[in-house]
């Protein structure tokens, strides 16, 4: 049996068509319609169900999936040890992440196990849940809120992710010194009926945890980033659920401060995504260095 050949099917399992899994395997569909059929005809069946809409995997070929991964994975295990190449973990993350937290996380997997190289991809929201899906990523690092992927109002996916979190991420309101609010007790979010709330674009994690905080409260004025919203915070044209890496210098300093708000401090999960079928022997390895 040919391991190139076992590679292919699973990017046409994983993908859903010939199309996707040739330009996942890097190939010509030709070539990866032909390796197919090499390894139907190997095993004496049939793989894939051939339909309009794509490939439909078989019985035999549901069977074959997660034998294929773990023969691959072992035949990778045994390449590197001949080799002395370090495995391989594709991580994904939200580009804010990339500059703030994702290095704390590299470093902590760099100190754990130095024998594991991780590759960084920056990516938005939507392409980052894909590309885990897909397989194109093994993990991916981004925001959420609640004990379920994608509560915090984006869409997860269908289930087939698990996620586990390694920190938080605690949100400012901030407001320029001075501001009528910041004395007048904490706050909810009638309290800013009549405020000018300077937000991110839609789809963005801090606008959708202002959206999630504050209901209907305040009137919404849309910038294209964190750092303009917190420029106009501080020449006190409204106010700006902002994250602490973003405003802790200028909270320090005092040319912003954090308005009270009711209940709890406000937090997003910083939460680490990856899809429970392809957990190999160096994800899991990697997973747990940077969870535990």
């Amino acid at each position: 049996m040919d391991l190139r050949h076992l590679r292919v099917f699973l990017a046409v399992a994983e993908t859903g068509t010939v199309a996707a899994g040739a330009e996942r395997a890097g190939l010509s569909r030709a070539t990866v319609s032909e390796q197919v059929r090499a390894l139907e005809g190997t095993l004496g069946v049939a793989l894939f169900e051939r339909r309009r809409d794509g490939m439909a995997l078989t019985g035999p070929g549901r069977r074959l999936v997660p034998a294929a991964r773990q023969l691959l994975e072992h035949a990778d295990a045994v390449r590197r040890l001949v080799t002395g190449v370090p495995a391989t973990v594709r991580v994904g993350a939200l580009e804010t992440l990339v500059a703030t937290r994702l290095p704390a996380v590299i470093a902590r997997l760099a100190d754990r196990r130095p024998d594991l190289r991780l590759d960084v991809a920056s990516m938005m929201r939507g392409p980052l849940l894909r590309a885990v899906a897909t397989g194109e990523l093994d993990a991916a690092l981004l925001l959420d809120a609640g004990t379920s992927l994608g509560e915090l109002g984006f869409d997860a996916g269908g289930g087939a992710l698990q996620f586990v979190d390694i920190g938080t991420v605690r949100l400012h309101l901030a407001a320029r010194p001075g501001h009528p609010l910041a004395t007048a007790g904490p706050l909810a979010p009638a309290d800013l009926a009549d405020e000018p709330v300077l937000v991110t674009p839609p789809g963005c994690s801090f606008r959708m945890a202002a959206d999630r905080l504050l209901g209907d409260g305040g009137r919404r004025t849309e910038l294209a980033s964190v750092s303009t919203a917190k420029a106009w915070a501080g020449q006190g044209i409204g106010v700006a659920l902002l994250p602490d890496f973003a405003v802790a210098g200028e909270l320090t300093d005092g040319t912003l401060v954090s308005l009270p708000l009711q209940g709890p401090p406000v937090e997003l999960a910083l939460r680490l995504v990856w899809r429970g079928a392809d957990e190999s022997r160096e994800l899991r390895d990697a997973l747990y260095a940077i969870a535990s």
